[in-house]
């Protein structure tokens, strides 16, 4: 079972995270491409620690919105939205190369990711501008979703992701950050939560139900408080459910 997180998303001067100790911990580093978050220093840098590491490298591909951190809906035309995924994808894969590995796979950030669940044209320009880059890149997404399942009709291979750290709603959508429920912040609950996804695929949405939730790789915010403790937690909780944790791409 791989074991992600978001990594990167400082710029300049300011921090977010402690991506160095994530590293030592998760399976594959989704890495701010600069649009929301990051620049071309840390990209580098982000992207020759996690070769060191033989941790996976995936673009995580956003709004240009830095101001803010790509969580505001924006509307975009399929055009410029696809040409902004393929020139963050292939930033990052140039820093990649320079550190001797390449970009595994792409994962839309915040807004995006949220978006391209439910709107075809949004999710439609993720998967032309991955399909105009490199057919053999898989796309990481909720199970069921939009994006999933343009994915798949694109030929390419779709990865379903589950939330250790996030709350779901009844329909499979996460809960808005500006809720209540969106963040599950007890290591144990996040642990439980993460081999039940990876074990059982499913999930115990907000209102006490059960959804199915197949996930082949299991987030872990890297902006999310005690994120390290949290991810430490669920790597070994996975361990010891008899899942060796490795990079699914």
């Amino acid at each position: 079972m791989d074991l992600n997180a978001d990594l990167g998303e400082g710029f300049g001067i300011w921090q977010l995270g402690d991506d160095a100790a994530l590293l030592d911990v998760i399976t594959s580093a989704n890495v701010a491409c600069g649009f929301h978050a990051g620049d071309p220093t840390t990209m580098r840098r982000i992207c020759a620690d996690a070769a060191e590491r033989g941790v996976a490298v995936g673009a995580q591909v956003g709004y240009r919105d830095l101001a803010g951190f790509g969580r505001r809906h924006i509307e975009y035309a399929f055009d410029v939205l696809r040409d902004d995924v393929l020139y963050q994808l292939a930033a990052l894969d140039g820093f990649c190369r320079v550190a001797g590995t390449r970009v595994r796979y792409v994962k839309p950030h915040g807004a995006l990711y949220n978006t391209a669940a439910t709107d075809e044209l949004q999710a439609s320009a993720v998967v032309a501008a991955v399909a105009d880059y490199d057919r053999s890149l898989p796309v990481l997404s909720q199970p069921g979703s939009v994006l999933a399942r343009l994915t798949v009709g694109a030929g390419l291979r779709a990865v379903g992701e589950g939330f250790a750290d996030r709350g779901y709603l009844p329909d499979g959508r996460l809960v808005p950050r500006s809720t209540p429920g969106a963040l599950v912040a007890d290591p144990d609950e996040v642990a439980r939560r993460a081999v039940r996804m990876a074990v059982d695929g499913e999930v115990v949405p907000v209102d006490g139900g059960v959804i199915p939730c197949r996930v082949e790789s299991i987030c872990v915010h890297g902006d999310t408080p005690d994120a390290v403790t949290l991810a430490r937690q669920v790597r070994a909780a996975l361990a010891d459910a008899g899942l060796d944790p490795a990079p699914f791409s």
